[in-house]
Order: structure tokens, then sequence, then C-alpha cells
């Protein structure tokens, strides 16, 4: 019975691999450093960057001192950032530069660290450490290359991380007001006005910041509510300096004037915002 297409194909390819791993196998064993360093670098053109790694793991203690020891650093960096390695390669990267300082390829090696730490930078909603290091990063890169041909590309990418950052500000902001911890919510809010003043959601983040004002006012105890109240008069008194054409300001009205009712010490009626909402 003839064999099938299928079958001879697995078997070619299986020789193929089988070839692939006896001379990686070889290549490790060998004792003759360039050729290892030529090796690696055959995989790195096959975009094998797993292989090329490995190799030249074992091959740069051996190639300190020699004129290709920079370059062998480099690809190597560059093979953890290939294989997807982020933190591994922003160190790798950073050792080249303050190793080899002097070198053509330190301005590039500066940049992918701060490449990296943008690749590793997660969704809005988690843990941002990667987040605040590839700003840091790729900040200190513009100013040490202020003449870059690469600042269009640093500008988008801090662009774009601090538009990340922002998000989850508002976003965790935002999540005290609706679980109700105002005291939180009040700090949360002016605080994303402050490191975000040119924020869009800037509008809405001071609106919400004086609603919250005005419930944990009205939710204090004795004690606390004057300076409380006080607070809500100036939150309020700051969103129509800020905003004065907005929309909203007719709604917190009702907040503030419930506010300086109680600072005059009058009676204080549910304003009518609050009557609308839903318990």
């Amino acid at each position: 019975m003839p064999l099938s297409l299928s079958r001879i194909l697995l078997g070619f390819w299986l020789l193929v691999f089988a070839a692939g791993c006896s001379q990686y196998q070889r290549l490790m064993k060998s004792t003759d450093v360039d050729e290892r360093y030529n090796g690696a670098m055959q995989y790195f053109k096959k975009k094998d960057y797993y292989h090329c790694g490995m190799l030249l793991e074992e091959t740069l203690p051996l190639l300190k001192g020699s004129a290709r020891a920079d370059t062998a650093q480099l690809y190597y960096a560059y093979c953890q950032f290939y294989e997807k390695q982020y933190n591994l390669a922003a160190f790798y990267f950073k050792t080249f530069y303050e190793t080899f300082p002097r070198s053509t390829f330190a301005e590039e090696a500066a940049y992918m660290e701060g490449l990296s730490y943008y690749e590793d930078s997660p969704r809005y909603d988690l843990d941002q450490e990667s987040t605040k290091e590839a700003i840091r990063v790729v900040q200190t890169f513009l100013t040490n290359y202020p003449e870059t041909e690469r600042k269009e590309d640093c500008n988008f990418i801090v662009e774009s991380l601090r538009s990340k950052l922002e998000r989850k500000a508002y976003g965790q902001a935002f999540l005290y007001y609706k679980k109700e911890n105002f005291q939180a919510a009040v700090i949360a809010f002016e605080n994303f006005r402050k490191e975000f003043p040119e924020s869009a959601r800037n509008e809405e983040a001071q609106a919400l910041r004086v609603e919250a004002a005005y419930r944990l006012a009205a939710s204090s105890v004795a004690s606390k509510q004057k300076d409380r109240y006080a607070q809500v008069v100036e939150a309020y008194q700051n969103f129509v300096d800020r905003y004065p054409s907005s929309k909203r300001a007719q709604r917190l009205e009702d907040y503030y004037s419930a506010a300086q009712t109680w600072l005059a010490g009058g009676q204080v009626q549910k304003p009518a915002a609050d009557a609308a909402r839903p318990n």
C-alpha cells in the first residue's frame, strides 16, 4: 500500500526537526566561540529567537572584552524582547547602554528599554508599575537624546501610557463614589484633577467631587460637619469658576445652596438632585 502524502510530509518534517535539534546540540557543545556566535546569528536571521538566546547566553561570558561583545549583548536583549520577556529585555537593554555607553547602539538600546516597559504595561485596571516605569524611562531617554529621530514615537508612547493611567485613576475615584466611600472619592477626584489637568473627564470628575463632598458632609458626625459643608461650598465655587457654561452647574447648585443653608444655621432640605435619586 503506497504511503499517503500526509505521512510522507510528516516524515519529512520530522527529519528536518531532528536535523535542527542536532545542529543546535552540536553548537551548544562546541568549544569554538566563533562557531557558536555565528550559529546564534543564523538563528536570529531565521527569527528563531529562543535558540539564538540560548546560544548567546552560553557564549556571552566567552566574548567578554572582544570586539563582538557589544553586538552579542544587544542581540541577546532583542531575543528577550521578541520572546515577549519584556522585563528581562528592559534589564538587558539597560545593561547594554551602561556597559557600552559610547557604542553607536547606545541610543537604540536606551529607547528599547522604554519600549520593553511599554509592551509590558498591562491593561488599565491592573497594577500600573510597569506603565509608570515606562513613562519614566522614555522621558529620561528624551532628556538624554533631545535630537533623537524617535521623538515622535516616544511622545506617542508617553501619551498612550498617561491615557491608561488617567483611565485607571478616574475609574478608581468613581468606584469609591459608587461604593459610597465619599471621603476617599473626594480625595481621589481632587488628585485626578491635579494629576491630569487637561483630561476631558475633569468636568465630570469635579461635578462628582461636589456631590461626594455634600454626601460626606451630610453623613458626618456633628463635630465634622462645619468643615465638610465648607468644603462643599469651595468645591462648587471651584467648579463654576472652571466650567461656567457647564450644564451640570444647575444640578450642583442644589448641593451648594443646602451647604450654605446649613452653615448659616438653617434647616437643610434634601437637595432636589438627591430627592430624584433612587434609594
